[in-house]
């Protein structure tokens, strides 16, 4: 069974539900990578900064994470190239995703028990992120600050709610 589409799990429902020594089996984030470029560089190397921005009150799963961060990498590399930047991904995703998998075969009815017992098995992690957080972070040079404002467009196409990138 392929993975679930971001409408099931765009928004906050509930508690948060983290990884615990009772929460077992939970698959590993697919994003590991936080900081990309010379991360080593102090403010003065690169005082230009530009943020993803989120919009709205939402889940952004780990996977979208990791394609938004290589879809800015990619774009900043192109244009910026790769000593030129430090890009730094903001938020973690703790929260586990459940599903309570259903058979949709002929005589599932004898099979599976529905809805009896449907907390769901752990599927995967995502991060909970508010209206004003900050996504992702791309520090550069200011003669290359028009290039780097336009660095989160790619990675806004990549997360699921509205998004904004501010210098």
């Amino acid at each position: 069974m392929g993975r679930m589409t971001a409408k099931c799990y765009r928004f906050h429902r509930g508690k948060p539900y983290i990884k615990s020594r009772f929460c077992r089996g939970v698959p590993d984030a697919q994003i590991r990578i936080y900081d990309v470029g010379r991360k080593k560089a102090n403010v003065y190397e690169f005082p230009f900064c530009v943020h993803l921005v989120s919009m709205e009150k939402e889940n952004l799963s780990s996977e979208a994470l990791e394609a938004a961060r290589i879809a800015c990498n990619k774009y900043v590399v192109k244009f910026a190239g790769k000593d030129n930047f430090h890009m730094r991904v903001r938020v973690h995703p703790w929260h586990v995703l459940r599903i309570n998998k259903m058979l949709s075969c002929a005589g599932a009815d004898r099979l599976h028990t529905g809805m009896r017992g449907a907390f769901g098995k752990p599927t995967g992690t995502c991060a909970r992120v508010q209206i004003g957080q900050v996504i992702l972070s791309v520090r550069t040079e200011e003669n290359l600050g028009p290039l780097s404002t336009g660095s989160y467009a790619p990675s806004e196409v990549q997360v699921s709610g509205p998004s904004e990138g501010f210098d």
